[in-house]
This record gives C-alpha cells, sequence and structure tokens, in this order.
C-alpha cells in the first residue's frame, strides 16, 4: 500500500474486502473454482433468459421473474470471488501494494486475451453463419455482442478468482 492517505470510501471497501466471514466459500482452490463455475453457470443462465426475453415472441414475463430469482445468488457468487481475491479488482489502485498491483495486472491482462478470443470467435461465428446461408443472422447479432460484452466486464473477476492463491495457514504456537 502506497503513503497516500485513504478516504473513508477507501477504508470502508478495504474493510469489506478483507471480511473473513464468508471464507468458508473460498477457503480452497477448489472451491474457488466451484464458486467461479456457479457465478458462470448463473450469468450464462441470466443471459440467456435475456436473450429469450428479447428474442422470444409473446410477452415472457416468466423470464423476468427467473431472471430476479438467480440474480441473488449470482451476487453472493460475485461477493465469494471478490472476497476470495480480497477486493483484487474492486480497490483502488492506491490502495493495493505492489504485489497486489502487479496481480491485478496480469489478471487483466490474461483475461483481455481471452476476451479477444472469445470476440474472434464471436465475429467468426456471425461471418461463417451469413456465409454459409447467404444472409447474416441479424436477430442473432445484437444479442451475441452483447453476450460477449459482459463476457468482457466479467472476464476479469473470473480469472482472478480462478488464480487466487490459498491463504497461508496460521503458524500455531508450539507448546513447551
Amino acid at each position: 500500500m502506497t503513503t497516500t492517505r485513504l478516504t473513508r470510501y477507501d477504508g470502508s471497501m478495504l474493510r469489506i474486502m478483507n471480511d473473513r466471514r464468508a471464507q468458508a466459500l473460498y477457503a480452497t482452490a477448489a472451491r474457488r473454482r466451484l464458486t467461479v463455475a456457479v457465478h458462470i453457470t448463473l450469468t450464462v443462465a441470466i443471459g440467456g433468459l435475456n436473450a429469450h426475453m428479447f428474442l422470444a415472441k409473446g410477452e415472457p414475463l416468466w423470464a423476468v421473474a427467473a431472471m430476479a430469482v438467480l440474480l441473488l445468488p449470482w451476487m453472493v457468487a460475485t461477493g465469494a470471488i471478490n472476497g476470495a481475491t480480497r477486493g483484487l479488482l474492486e480497490l483502488r489502485e492506491h490502495v493495493l501494494d505492489e504485489r497486489q498491483s502487479a496481480e491485478r495486472n496480469r489478471v487483466l491482462a490474461r483475461s483481455h486475451r481471452m476476451t479477444t478470443l472469445l470476440l474472434a470467435a464471436a465475429a467468426t461465428a456471425l461471418l461463417i453463419t451469413g456465409g454459409v446461408n447467404g444472409d447474416a443472422p441479424k436477430a442473432y447479432a445484437a444479442p451475441l455482442l452483447i453476450a460477449v460484452l459482459v463476457v468482457n466486464w466479467i472476464m476479469p473477476l473470473w480469472v482472478a478468482g480462478l488464480t487466487a492463491k490459498d491463504e497461508p495457514a496460521e503458524e500455531e504456537e508450539p507448546t513447551a
């Protein structure tokens, strides 16, 4: 952490991100992977319901209700991943120490590369589909691009959650 004085916001965010009450959700690498997998699944489900809502004919109000129900566990999983990374992506740069800042840069670079590949795959899929059918699938272009933008927004969180290290075990004092 630098010598810059922390604002009230920085202090409260630092306390929230270092709160260990939910540590059971992310104490081991397997639990962190499971939490990230659940988060990815919930994100895909919410995105699929959102796409269905806009592409379906009629008024699929059930999709809105289902998205509202899925949003709470999605937020819990987001908080668990942020807790596992100790706010690596949520805290401002001047609050992080040198190691955390370097880790943040690695996570952002890796997620940027992954998102670039995903965007290239999405564009290729649209171009191939348009070339085979002779017409671009315009109805699916907007939902696909929105999905890629959502993944671009959330990918750093997933990468940080998957690459977070286990907390060092607390050393017990030897009894004489």
